[in-house]
């Protein structure tokens, strides 16, 4: 068999080279274009370049390893001075079997990535000329042609800023390119067989899973019989060649690849039938949808939301609403929060299909929504002081002043200014949503709407929880200014998170923008008391200057060494996180952003303590942090890869561990300290 294959893959190059021949350069079947992720780098830094290739209808390019037969692409660079180029990275391939041989290859549009190297010391404005040569197969199912082409393109040494059309360009193919997966695999062959197992975490799915080997061991064309054991995903199939000391290749598995080392070793017997799709992944749908629902629930006593919900339950109380009244208004309430976060978990997994590195509360790394945040809770906040009232005119008034329409908007804001705040149960929930199939995912986001709903809607639906709400009185008209104060500290913070991200120019801008609004709607006030016509036409314009800034402002530059101070932090990197580990050394590792609450409070109240700042200097710990306020695509990729949609996102690397212990998000000073003093059980 070995020997018929390597016949019929001489016989393909054979004829490879008659048809280029026939063909000529003028005809080359995949269009290449490289491509910078920035065309100014900064000196001593990396820059990425990507082959974006596009085969032409029925013609297919090939993986590193192609398969049974085909030809691995060969680079052959023309570079500046003192410039290096790594090697060749792929994205994951497809599968195509042809005459019972197996092809590893793109049918459609892929991108393959090389990363430059720039030296240090070069001056800005250094013209870098590169020059490669390609040297590649193409193929149909009948004819293969080998190509080459010469592509050039000429980098400038500046500082290293990536246009966002560029930066949305790379995330698209990151998205296709395989990831560590942290951990090693152990292989055996025994009686014919190759026999895999790949650490794969008990309660996340498996889909599709599929081993691309690099090298020998395993057969290319037989079939793969997949099963699970505890921690461990099993593949077998037949062995072929020699796997010698490790075997390497890609996972993929769920529409998505990972990079794969294993070492010889006992490879246990695996159950069939639990690798797919079908009950297992319910049960963790079902897991993520009541961590979900815990997580809403908690959502109602934060302080961008306990306002809402407050008012809105005492209005039910002093309206004195009949049964079916406020069953309406409950269920009404109910819908708008679940749309509001079915729609965004919905538009966060579009983004993630089109190959953006984004997660929960993805909206909040724009400044724009922000703004936008910043105008709303301040409008939320002067209404509950007193300073105008939501008697809208016309159809919009007869909609949302009372009633049904009311509380759907109601329940429509409480979710989305909810979006800032995060708890307990929730990152675990919204992590597993991101693995599963679209409607078990869009349930889970349905589920934290529910949760979120929940308080309103058992007081909707059970008569003994509204007969205990207090009677309405003058005291509801104070209770109700009180509310105003947690708005208020919400548009204060929102304003520190807007002056983070668009910097001292983008803060003003918003302020300004705030106090155009605030000035409107007391105009509309004074006119409310007066009893006069269009009250809201002062409001209205003033609305409308104010959301005119969000054309305006702009993402200024991070400056990530203000950011990292506490306990001698530093930036975030994969890379520096793999020296701190070669040395040996303990590793904090937290994510955080500055429009997330929970992570804020951790921070303030436990991390940048004076316990654990003793405890860490103590025990040698070093400490990392990510900054995700700006949505750092990197940073998003690494987050995901803990099964977690978003900050906060807290990692204790003990020396000696292969993985890191994934902490609560509600820290406490003890549990820190205490971590340097278990190192030696950890």
């Amino acid at each position: 068999m070995i020997a018929m294959r390597f016949l019929i893959a001489l016989w393909m190059l054979l004829a490879s080279s008659i048809a280029a021949a026939q063909i000529g350069d003028a005809d080359r079947h995949i269009a290449i274009e490289l491509v910078a992720e920035t065309e100014r780098p900064a000196a001593g830094s990396e820059v990425t370049l990507a082959f974006a290739s596009t085969p032409d209808p029925g013609w297919h390019g090939y993986w590193k390893n192609p398969g049974d037969a085909g030809i691995e692409t060969t680079l052959d660079w023309t570079l500046p001075q003192g410039v290096t180029a790594g090697p060749l990275e792929y994205p994951v391939p497809e599968r195509l079997l042809i005459g019972g041989l197996m092809n590893y290859v793109y049918e459609g549009p892929f991108a393959q990535f090389v990363t430059l190297t720039i030296p240090a010391g070069l001056a800005e404005g250094t013209r870098l000329p590169l020059r490669v040569k390609a040297d590649y197969l193409v193929c149909t199912r009948e004819i293969c042609v080998p190509e080459s082409r010469t592509l050039e393109t000429v980098l400038t040494v500046g500082d290293g800023a990536i246009p966002p059309e560029r930066r949305a360009r790379f995330d698209a193919w990151r998205a296709a390119m395989p990831r560590p997966l942290g951990s090693e695999g152990r292989f055996a062959i025994a009686d014919g067989r190759f026999r895999i197992a790949i650490p794969w975490p008990a309660d996340q799915p498996v889909d599709d899973a599929y081993f691309y080997p690099l090298g020998g061991g395993a057969s290319f064309s037989e079939p793969q019989n997949v099963a699970r054991t505890g921690d461990l995903l099993i593949l077998e199939t037949e062995a072929s060649g020699n796997a010698g000391d490790a075997v390497e290749g890609v996972l993929a598995v769920n529409g998505r690849g990972f990079d794969l080392r294993a070492t010889p070793g006992e490879v246990p017997a695996g159950r069939a039938g639990q690798a797919g799709s079908g009950a297992f992944s319910w049960a963790v749908a079902l897991a993520a949808l009541g961590g979900a629902l815990l997580g809403g629930l908690i959502l109602n006593v934060m302080p961008c939301v306990f306002p809402i919900l407050s008012l809105k339950a005492l209005s039910l109380a002093k309206s004195g609403a009949s049964e079916t009244g406020a069953r309406r208004d409950a269920l009404a309430y109910t819908t708008g929060v679940v749309l509001v976060c079915v729609a965004l978990g919905g538009l966060l997994l579009a983004l993630r299909a089109g190959g953006a590195s984004v997660g929960w509360a993805f909206q909040l790394t724009d400044p724009r929504v922000i703004l936008l945040l910043l105008i709303l809770v301040t409008a939320i906040a002067l209404n509950l002081a007193g300073l105008f009232e939501l008697s809208m005119p016309g159809a919009v008034g007869r909609l949302s002043a009372s009633g049904a329409g009311g509380s759907f908007m109601t329940g429509a804001l409480a979710a989305f200014v909810a979006t800032p705040c995060t708890g307990p149960f929730m990152a675990a929930a919204m992590g597993t949503a991101l693995f599963l199939p679209w409607p078990a995912a869009l349930a889970v986001f349905g589920g934290l709407g529910l949760g979120l709903a929940l308080p309103f809607l058992l007081l909707g639906f059970v008569p003994a929880l509204r007969q205990r709400l207090p009677r309405p009185g003058a005291w509801m008209d104070r209770f109700r200014r009180i509310l105003s104060v947690p708005m208020f500290l919400t548009a204060l913070a929102l304003a520190w998170v807007l002056g983070r991200q668009a910097g001292v120019d983008g803060m003003t801008l918003g302020l300004a923008a705030a106090l155009v609004a605030a000035l409107g709607l007391w105009w509309t006030g004074r006119r409310q008391m007066a009893g006069r016509g269009l009250a809201w036409a002062p409001a209205g314009a003033a609305l409308a200057i104010g959301l005119a800034t969000l054309a305006v402002v702009e993402r200024a530059p991070a400056d990530a060494a203000t950011r990292v101070a506490a306990l001698g932090a530093e930036p975030f990197s994969e890379n520096r996180l793999g020296v701190l580990r070669a040395e040996n050394a303990p590793v904090f590792a937290y994510f955080t952003a500055d429009w997330c609450v929970t992570c804020k409070v951790n921070e303030k109240a436990v991390i940048e303590t004076q316990a654990v700042a003793d405890a860490f200097a103590a025990g040698g710990v070093r400490v990392l942090v990510g900054d995700w306020t700006d949505g750092d695509p990197a940073l998003g990729r690494f987050i995901e890869r803990h099964n977690r949609a978003g900050v906060p996102l807290y990692l204790w690397y003990a020396p000696g561990n292969d993985s890191p212990r994934v902490l609560p998000q509600v820290l406490t000073p003890a549990m820190l300290a205490e971590l340097p003093a278990g190192l030696g059980g950890a």
